[in-house]
């Protein structure tokens, strides 16, 4: 099957959108797999938190800027994988735009 769905700016920018999920909850895609997928645009003072629960794994991707996660500086064209429960803190951003996907973790 194919959906597509807008999300403006607005919606996006200082939080984590939700864009794409298993059950298509708060408007966003339906995926046939279980995974949540948000998105943000972050700049200066924007700050958005997740809280990873256990046995998910994270995977950070920024599409364009700069942005720390919980102190570390990722570029456009970088990734991050997080598979230990806890918050993760994205802010002192550039610009940017990050994609976040929440997913069922190895072992779970």
């Amino acid at each position: 099957s194919y959906e597509q769905k807008y999300f403006g700016a607005a919606e996006k920018r200082g939080r984590l959108c939700l864009v794409a999920s298993r059950d298509g909850r708060a408007g966003s895609v339906t995926l046939h797999q279980d995974v949540d997928m948000y998105a943000t645009l972050l700049d200066g003072e924007d700050a958005a938190e997740f809280d990873l629960r256990g046995g998910r794994l994270a995977w950070l991707q920024v599409a364009r800027g700069e942005v720390r996660v919980n102190g570390q500086v990722l570029n456009e064209g970088d990734g991050l994988a997080v598979d230990e429960p806890g918050r993760l803190r994205l802010e002192g951003a550039q610009t940017a735009e990050v994609l976040l996907f929440d997913m069922i973790g190895n072992g779970a």
